[in-house]
């Protein structure tokens, strides 16, 4: 069956396919069948030397702490589309950290004081109407900030929409119970708007709230280079805060706000590259997309085909799976086989595909090859040049690890 025929099969459905929804620009992918659009590429510049320096100047973590920071990469929502296997992965090392001896009595600590980045959160249903509605969205960056050494002591919650937009800042009164345990009522917040000369406040009438504007924050685990936080509330609620992050960690929020992203892959790589001449391998595991230089193109078939969208599995023995989902149970499965040809270098022939609907599918006579070449991998994120020299960030979402 041709492709022209293969779409036409199904060409009832108008859709888009599913994407992350921290990734604002995997939606322009999804184009009317056959439609053509203009093709836009990605060109590289080179970061300075000092920029270098300054990223390879970063925090340094522990094992233990490297183990948490490894588990939360790649994790969706600040956990709100975390799989089950990434969150069993994040609690043992949540709990391996909260065994050890960090900071004593961190609320006593100078290393508490300032603002903190949420990474990651646990969500059960007594969660906030703030957590609930703001902290699961990737384009927004949240913080907490905690200040207990002034006259007025006070934590506070910010929700960052963009540098352009604004925030929204819960403030709280608090006050230390004990060397863990931080108390609190909320009593203000407001949106403080860019275009705005004036602060909007939050609808919410906290002294109305009684005991429910109040609370507690146990700090299970503070590092001795006050980097990491843990915290747990009084809701039940797991909290991952960091002061200093990894530099895969800034790369990926980079993408996930949508913000100078070739220039941050670039930044990356240049890092990367300038700290060692490292030799890659194509990793097994799921590996999802969540960023291309190639931003449209041909019709979301066309897409597919050349792993522009959804997924790529690798599997053991040289065998490689690009899958799509695309709507009400359908999805676009195309196998091929991967070969390594030289450093880094790996090359790709996909050449079964079909339309797959359960156990049925309607196969595609397609063949698509090119030039995989790995700039960088690790257990949870890949970047890569494929199809057409256009660049791809993966990141891993089996939930599990390789050595």
């Amino acid at each position: 069956m041709q492709m022209a025929t293969l779409e036409a099969a199904i060409s009832g459905f108008r859709f888009r396919p599913q994407y992350p929804a921290l990734n604002p620009s995997a939606a322009r992918f999804s184009k009317t069948f056959g439609r053509k659009t203009r093709r836009r590429s990605l060109k590289c510049s080179l970061v300075g030397q000092q920029q270098v320096e300054e990223l390879s100047n970063t925090a340094q973590f522990t094992d233990e702490e490297n183990a948490l920071i490894n588990a939360l990469i790649g994790i969706q929502g600040r956990g709100r589309a975390a799989s089950s296997p990434q969150l069993q992965e994040v609690e043992r090392a949540v709990q391996k950290l909260e065994a050890l001896t960090g900071m004593p009595d961190p609320t006593g600590s100078s290393l508490i004081e300032g603002r903190w980045q949420l990474m990651f959160t646990t969500r059960p249903g007594t969660a906030s109407p703030i957590q609930r509605t703001f902290v699961g969205v990737d384009s927004f960056s949240v913080f907490q900030e905690v200040y207990l050494r002034t006259d007025d002591p006070r934590v506070s919650n910010i929700v960052k929409f963009s540098d352009v937009i604004g925030e929204l800042k819960v403030e709280a009164v608090a006050s230390i119970k004990d060397g863990k345990r931080i108390l609190f009522r909320f009593d203000r917040a407001a949106f403080s708007f860019k275009f705005l000369p004036f602060k909007v406040p939050y609808p919410v009438p906290f002294r109305l709230l009684g005991d429910e504007a109040k609370g507690w924050l146990d700090t299970t685990y503070l590092s001795q280079s006050g980097n990491i936080r843990i915290s747990r509330g009084n809701k039940g609620t797991t909290f991952v805060l960091q002061k200093e992050t990894d530099p895969r960690q800034r790369l990926l929020s980079t993408i996930f706000n949508g913000r100078d992203t070739r220039e941050a892959i670039d930044e990356f790589i240049n890092l990367n590259q300038g700290l060692a001449k490292s030799e890659f391998e194509l990793l097994e595991g799921e590996w999802l997309m969540i960023w291309s230089s190639q931003e449209e193109t041909e019709s979301w078939i066309e897409n597919a085909a050349k792993g522009l969208m959804g997924k790529q599995i690798v599997r053991p023995n040289g065998d490689m799976k690009f899958l799509v989902d695309i709507l009400l149970g359908f999805k676009f499965s195309m196998t091929g086989k991967y070969v390594k040809s030289g450093l880094n270098m790996y090359d790709v022939t996909m050449d079964d595909a079909a339309i797959m609907a359960g156990p049925y599918g309607i196969p595609a006579e397609m063949e698509t090859k090119f030039t995989l070449e790995l700039l960088y991998t690790d257990e949870k994120i890949r970047i890569s040049r494929g199809y057409n020299k256009i660049l791809f960030v993966h990141i891993r979402v089996d939930g599990s690890t390789q050595k």
